[in-house]
């Protein structure tokens, strides 16, 4: 009893010093679907043989103390030393999965383990349907946006000329499709009091900046309150009047073009004319000399 007593202290021993020298950093990570998960476990025992890599309880990669990084069949997971700090394992997941999500277990020659939590999420699209709007003053515009494909379920707020709106403002109504993932849609109603630029957007906790969707909303008849209102409505009637101006101009330009066209043409008649009574002069005068030669010739004979 007394050598197993003593064997049992021993083990105890051991396993206490080694699990007070291990930690593995990240305790907890998120991902997007598709990017890169890394973990680092360290231990400043340098006794240990065998480190082992575990997703979900499911051994995936072993390292040796001595040879390093074993062969690994999945071309998507591998391991390497951290070059700042020797005896610390850098473990590298690519193109994660949301099957990859769970448990990740730094396990050191099973005398003690360390384990964290990896979430994938996946970052789906937002869009506002409809095109740009133009209201009357004074009048709401109904605004629907769409955040479909997502996991998990998507925060999604509005924005109206980069202003917050409140959450009481509009509502929001979510779904989950066959392949757990959520779509989540939302109305807001904008009163028009102003020309803005009104933003959908959407975000999970992995994405660094939330996705949009905008449109713009145009108001018109902003004329009848305010200084600038008027401002705004003799410019308009300014414009009107040059407008009108400048068509009577050109109705004007052409009216005396065609004045001058038809008087060009008339005065072209006239010579006309006068030419040809002119040459008709002519002839009989020819004719008469003639005749008064033939007699004068006759008189002589």
């Amino acid at each position: 009893m007394g050598i197993l007593s003593l064997l049992a202290f021993l083990l105890s021993c051991m396993i206490q010093e080694v699990g007070a020298e291990m930690k593995l950093s990240p305790e907890e990570l998120t991902v997007l679907r598709g990017e890169e998960a890394q973990f680092t476990c360290s231990t400043s025992n340098i006794q240990w043989a065998v480190m082992t890599w575990q997703l979900n309880q499911i051994p995936i990669l072993t390292i040796h103390n001595e040879t390093g990084v074993l062969p690994v069949a999945n071309p998507d997971v591998s391991a390497k030393e951290s070059p700042d700090s020797p005896g610390d394992w850098v473990f590298s997941l690519k193109n994660t999965e949301r099957q990859h999500q769970g448990e990740v277990t730094c396990n050191l020659q099973d005398i003690d383990r360390r384990t964290a939590s990896l979430s994938v999420q996946e970052k789906g699209n937002v869009k506002v349907f409809g095109d740009n709007k133009l209201v009357l003053k004074g009048e709401s515009a109904l605004f629907e946006c769409q955040a479909a494909g997502w996991y998990p379920e998507p925060s999604l707020h509005w924005r109206v000329d980069d202003k917050p709106v409140s959450q009481g403002e509009y509502n929001i109504s979510s779904e989950e499709s066959g392949k757990d993932l959520f779509t989540v849609t939302s109305f807001h109603s904008v009163m028009a009091a102003k020309s803005s630029h009104v933003v959908c957007l959407a975000s999970v906790s992995a994405l660094t900046r939330p996705l949009n969707s905008s449109v713009r909303l145009t108001v018109v008849a902003e004329v009848v309150q305010d200084g600038d209102d008027c401002t705004v409505l003799l410019a308009v009637t300014a414009l009107l009047a040059a407008l009108l101006l400048l068509l009577l101009l050109c109705i004007a330009a052409v009216l005396c073009y065609r004045q001058r066209r038809q008087a060009s043409s008339a005065n072209q008649g006239v010579g006309e004319a006068r030419l040809l009574r002119q040459q008709g002069g002519s002839s009989t005068q020819d004719t008469l000399v003639r005749a008064q030669q033939m007699q004068f010739t006759m008189s002589c004979s």
